[in-house]
């Protein structure tokens, strides 16, 4: 299929006018053609398609019915449905009234284009672009970062359904590829075992006999495939049924081919396969919170008086939080948007992270650095590091109770290089603050070099500011539009599985929070007043009392 630019296409003027007639304040869909004059042009897709074959639909327009379908939550067919009846996506998309649309699975199609590479990456910054260009949005001020968990749309499964169905994904591809693999290896028991998918109750019979018989199956049925493979690549499925083996299955001392104990170790989260449809989900524990699916990270605007528009999406299958902020600096950099303050929430903080930020993007990171791990700090009692003085200019260290040591070293390893300096038995042996400081004969103090450790020592007295305080209180703000997120447009639930189609489901939500709050703000010789204070209200304020404010108003 290949691409017919189609530049410049202008609104039909008998689409014009029935749509200025019948909708004279306009829609969401009307204002991205007023506002944006679209949000792409088809010259902005030409590497994404051949040069040579049938013509293909407009990307452009696709792009931006994929937007709208997720500004007012429709599916694939109700969002063909809205092409061909809605006037204002007629006007949106510079169709003619009578215009046909287009089949449903033609959305389908393109989302698939879009997941390859980073093309969800470059679509929503080619978007932001445009807006910027507007006068919309800009760099250098003030951003937020937050995530929440996603969850995978496949089903959860146990142990004993996860290598049954992975058996059966096997069965399923060998039959309709080489189905003569199967002639001497199927029998009735087979059938009865994966004939159908595998929904088992809450407590099934036989759990450990099932599993061993499942794990002898899928054995078996792996040496047929190697022997047809002999280079060892096996099918895609295949390989999924070979790591979820090695996961679960070991050969003891023995010989015998048995299931995995909690004795015998099993992989850990970050690796484990947690359905064999949906490979790349992952299950994750945070806190009280369980899931088993993804990580999405949502960077916006946070400036006064500005519209708040998401400026990046992040998409991942599992890690701390401050893995993700390199990857939003860099995306942010090549679009010209990066803040000069980046307000975030513990897990993204670290003092390397915040010294990597300023000294590569010039970005301050705003956020509270975590709290020293000592027992002495857990139990606020005793000595920690912070009560030790360093000295960088002497390479000494003075302790609470005044034994200074010379013995500093810095560990070879790579940046942030820590620092140690050990006191030795002869200081620490008959010290009257022993018990009070750490067990053992000696004391060994770790700590970053003397940037790192001068900015560590800033934040923490930043934190006790007033200022500060009121700064980072912006950061609260990124807590609704998760919501928003998550639960206004259904961003809880993976609409598809993997993790790059789930990507390109948060990146089209994100330009549909976008388009939404943009098109709701009020024009310059708007006659719309904000509502006028309570009466109680202005009993608080003329008395001088305080009243609190909804967030987006500040608080």
């Amino acid at each position: 299929m290949s691409l017919q630019p189609h530049p410049g296409a202008e609104i039909p003027p008998l689409t014009m006018r029935v749509a200025r007639a019948s909708n004279p304040h306009g829609t969401t869909a009307m204002w991205i053609r007023d506002r944006l004059d679209g949000l792409w042009n088809d010259e902005d897709f030409t590497a994404w398609y051949p040069r040579d074959g049938r013509p293909g639909l407009s990307p452009a327009q696709l792009a931006t019915v994929c937007v709208l379908q997720y500004v007012m939550n429709l599916s694939d067919r109700q969002a063909a449905e809205a092409v061909r009846c809605r006037i204002d996506f007629k006007y949106a998309l510079a169709l003619d009234l009578e215009d046909p649309g287009f089949h449903h699975s033609v959305l389908s199609d393109f989302r698939d284009r879009l997941a390859e590479g980073d093309r969800a990456d470059r679509l929503l910054g080619l978007a932001l672009t445009r807006i910027r260009r507007a006068g919309l949005l800009k760099g250098r001020g003030k951003q937020r970062t937050d995530s929440t968990y996603v969850l995978s749309a496949a089903r959860e499964l146990t142990r004993l359904e996860l290598v049954t169905e992975a058996v059966r994904a096997v069965l399923e591809v060998m039959a309709r590829d080489m189905p003569d693999l199967l002639d001497e290896l199927v029998t009735t028991e087979w059938a009865e075992r994966y004939g159908r998918p595998v929904r088992l109750c809450s407590q099934p019979s036989h759990p450990v006999a099932r599993l061993e018989q499942v794990g002898v199956d899928a054995r078996e049925l792996l040496k047929r495939l190697f022997v047809r493979f002999p280079d060892g690549a096996l099918p895609a499925q295949a390989e999924v049924l070979r790591q979820v083996l090695v996961q679960h299955f070991l050969v003891d001392g023995r010989g015998r081919f048995k299931p995995r104990t909690e004795h015998d170790g099993r992989p850990p989260s970050r690796v484990r396969i947690e359905s064999p449809y949906e490979t790349e989900a992952r299950f994750t524990r945070r806190g009280d919170t369980r899931w088993t699916g993804y990580l999405a990270h949502v960077t916006e605007t946070c400036d006064d008086k500005r519209i708040n528009l998401i400026t990046d999406v992040a998409t991942v299958a599992s890690g701390a939080d401050s893995q993700a902020l390199p990857g939003i600096h860099a995306r942010l950099r090549r679009l010209r948007l990066l803040p000069s303050q980046h307000l975030v929430d513990g897990g993204y903080t670290s003092v390397a992270g915040m010294d990597e930020a300023a000294r590569l993007h010039r970005v301050t990171l705003v956020g509270p650095l975590p709290s020293s791990t000592s027992p002495q700090h857990r139990a606020k009692d005793g000595f920690g590091r912070e009560n030790f003085i360093i000295d960088f200019d002497r390479r000494e260290v003075t302790c609470p109770n005044g034994q200074v040591s010379g013995n500093w070293r810095d560990l070879p390893v790579a940046e942030p290089t820590s620092v140690v300096v050990r006191f030795d038995a002869r200081q620490c042996g008959r010290c009257p603050e022993r018990a009070a400081c750490t067990p053992g004969p000696f004391r060994s103090l770790y700590f970053p070099p003397r940037r790192l450790h001068e900015l560590q020592v800033k934040n923490r007295a930043d934190q006790q500011d007033a200022n500060w305080r009121r700064l980072y209180g912006l950061r609260s703000g990124a807590e609704g539009t998760i919501e928003e997120f998550a639960d206004g447009h259904r961003g809880r639930r993976c609409r598809y599985r993997g993790l790059a189609k789930t990507h390109v489901q948060h990146v089209l939500t994100a330009l549909a929070i976008n388009v939404e709050r943009l098109s709701l703000q009020e024009p310059a010789d708007s006659s719309h007043r904000p509502r006028p204070p309570t009466a109680f209200q202005q009993y608080l304020d003329a008395r001088g009392l305080p009243r609190p404010l909804w967030w987006r108003q500040g608080k």
